[in-house]
C-alpha cells in the first residue's frame, strides 16, 4: 500500500476524486455501475460501485469509510477493504488524491 493510502488510513483526510476522463454512472442495460471513458466502459461490481458512488472530490477516504459502515452496519469495519479498493482504483488511474 502506498504512503498516501497509509496516510488516509491514519486519518489524514486525503480526498479522492474521479479522473476527468471517466464518468461514473448507473447503467440500466448492465444493471451495474460503470465507469465510462472515451475508449470504452468498465463494469463495476457492487462493492466498487458503492465505494465510487461516494467519491465526489469532497469526502475524504475516512468519510467514505464511515458512510459505507453506516449504510452497511452488519458488514463491520470496511476500512481495509475500502483502502485496498482505493489503491487499485488509483493504480488503474480511475481516481487521484487531492
Amino acid at each position: 500500500m502506498n504512503t498516501q493510502v497509509n496516510s488516509a488510513a491514519s486519518g489524514s483526510g486525503l480526498v479522492p476524486a474521479l479522473e476527468r476522463m471517466f464518468r461514473f454512472q448507473w447503467e440500466p442495460a448492465q444493471q451495474a455501475y460503470v465507469l465510462l471513458y472515451p475508449e470504452g466502459m468498465v463494469k463495476l461490481n457492487q462493492s466498487a460501485g458503492e465505494i465510487l458512488s461516494l467519491v465526489d472530490g469532497e469526502r475524504s477516504v475516512v468519510d467514505i469509510c464511515a458512510a459505507l459502515m453506516e449504510r452497511f452496519p452488519d458488514a463491520g469495519d470496511l476500512s481495509s477493504d475500502v483502502l485496498e479498493f482505493m489503491e487499485v482504483a488509483r493504480e488503474q488511474r480511475w481516481i487521484h488524491y487531492r
